[in-house]
């Protein structure tokens, strides 16, 4: 099977190097930090391994370095060794590695977590950093309590009587996943019908 090719996103400050790297539900993070290295592992949902090998453009301090695994991303924060500007993440070797200071523009902006680039659009990086925050804090929460309904259904199960676990069996089958019902005496006569939520549609999982 292919692994799943991974996005990941970078920005800096002063002081920082930022990369935000879009792998969901990842476990088994290992980060290394070396001086002009970086390495990323990790294990995916789909049983695949992920891993990144990044020879950066600028040396690091690989004490004062860290990341965040959380259920959306796997975020990391690299602490630069020298106050100049990284034109890219990572080392070209045609270009040799030649530090140059941050321009006065960059050291006097007002807004630091608005970093200046080509680009013509601005980005508030404390912004974005707070939107992943709050999207990984939502999917924590529903995976929560979606594992909370399915832990009180299979103790419905299992203490159910046979008819009860026929019916669950039969409606929970022939209605897609829309209906679960304890009535044996209901659905026995006929196929359950699906029943999706309101404003949803009901396809199959490979459409």
């Amino acid at each position: 099977m292919p692994v799943p090719k991974i996005r990941y996103d970078w920005y800096q400050t002063d002081d920082l190097v930022a990369i935000t790297i879009f792998a969901k539900n990842a476990i088994n993070v290992i980060v290394d930090f070396q001086e002009n290295t970086l390495s990323v592992s990790a294990a995916l949902p789909s049983g695949n391994d992920y891993s990144m090998e990044l020879d950066l453009a600028h040396p690091i301090v690989p004490d004062e370095c860290c990341y965040k695994a959380g259920s959306a991303t796997i975020q990391v924060k690299l602490k630069k060794k020298d106050g100049i500007t990284w034109n890219s993440l990572e080392r070209s070797a045609e270009v040799p590695i030649t530090p140059q200071p941050i321009p006065q523009v960059v050291q006097c902006e007002k807004d630091p977590s608005q970093y200046p680039s080509s680009c013509k659009k601005t980005r508030n990086w404390d912004k974005l950093e707070k939107e992943i925050e709050k999207q990984e804090a939502k999917e924590e929460n529903e995976a929560k309590g979606e594992a909370a309904l399915n832990f009180l259904f299979q103790r419905i199960y299992v203490n159910a009587p046979d008819e009860v676990k026929r019916a669950m069996n039969k409606s929970f089958q022939e209605s897609g996943g829309t209906v679960l019902s304890t009535n044996w005496s209901e659905v026995s006569k006929g196929r359950v019908e699906r029943r999706p939520p309101e404003c949803l549609e009901w396809k199959p999982w490979n459409t």
